[in-house]
């Protein structure tokens, strides 16, 4: 069972600068909210209460005006500033302490995921207790991403970044789930010719001692990496389309606390007012009506 969930939220942003070299990315708005909580909503949809987010160094103020604590939510959220960007596996050594002897779920922080039956398959992935667990997804450019070939129980075949040859089309989305082991995995791992500790090597540790297995973001389902502009923006009109479409919130998080009873109406009122007169804080008042 994983109790313990990471948010990597640092990086340099370059693909997104000028934006970026005030404010970091996380912070920037998918519509009407911070790019922070899409990420933190699904760590909460999996029902994972203990989170830690890491960001970069200097920005940590930022985050806690909008996440102090967690309290607010029901939740517990940490923070660890990351001197300076050395690939993703680097999350678990800065996190080691607060992984302690649990089992961790990683998401990026620009990663932006919506499904159907999305809380379903995330309260099933928290259930491992052994190995590791990557989600995919089908792509039209396979070459862009870190791509893994499956058989037909699902179990990884192969796992390659960035292929120049087709082997599959099926990338490795920015959602991992890892047994306690990824810690000293990770601090064995050698950084690669761009000089950063690569996920793909990682992943290939659990797959090489057949400990790796895979989940798909089928049809109803959507995966989007807001790296750059275009994909940003993208993703922004996304959530504005299914919003209004449904009169529902993707990424609300007082709700997503609400309904998993833990909060109450007293700590939403109290977000109302944090929030002040706003559509969010409109919607906050529609929950508890």
């Amino acid at each position: 069972m994983i109790k313990k969930g990471i948010i990597l939220a640092g990086g340099k942003g370059t693909r997104m600068s000028p934006l970026t070299k005030a404010v970091n990315k996380q912070l920037l708005p998918i519509y009407d909210k911070p790019l922070i909580f899409y990420p933190l909503s699904i760590l909460m949809l999996a029902k994972i209460k203990d989170i830690l987010i890491i960001v970069n160094k200097g920005q940590l103020n930022q985050y806690k005006k909008i996440l102090p604590d967690g309290k607010n939510l029901g939740i517990k959220i940490s923070f660890i500033e990351q001197p300076t960007p050395k690939g993703l596996p680097d999350a678990f050594i800065l996190g080691q302490k607060f992984i302690g002897s649990e089992n961790v779920a990683l998401i990026l922080g620009d990663n932006f995921f919506y499904g159907q039956n999305l809380t379903e398959q995330l309260l099933n992935y928290r259930k491992l207790d052994k190995g590791a667990k990557i989600i995919l997804h089908k792509v039209l450019k396979p070459e862009q991403y870190g791509v893994a070939k499956i058989n037909k129980k699902n179990k990884v075949i192969k796992i390659i970044e960035k292929p120049s040859k087709f082997i599959s089309d099926l990338a490795v989305t920015g959602l991992y789930f890892f047994d306690n082991k990824v810690i000293k995995y990770s601090k064995k791992l050698k950084p690669s010719k761009r000089g950063e500790l690569e996920i793909i090597d990682l992943i290939k540790q659990y797959q090489k001692k057949g400990n790796l297995s895979s989940d798909l973001i089928g049809r109803g389902g959507a995966w989007l990496d807001t790296g750059s502009i275009e994909d940003f923006y993208k993703t922004s009109a996304f959530v504005s389309a299914i919003e209004k479409r449904q009169g529902l919130k993707i990424a609300c998080l007082e709700e997503i606390a609400y309904l998993n009873k833990w909060i109450g109406k007293k700590e939403i009122l109290k977000q109302i007012i944090f929030y002040g007169n706003c559509e969010y804080s409109n919607y906050l008042k529609k929950i508890i009506r």
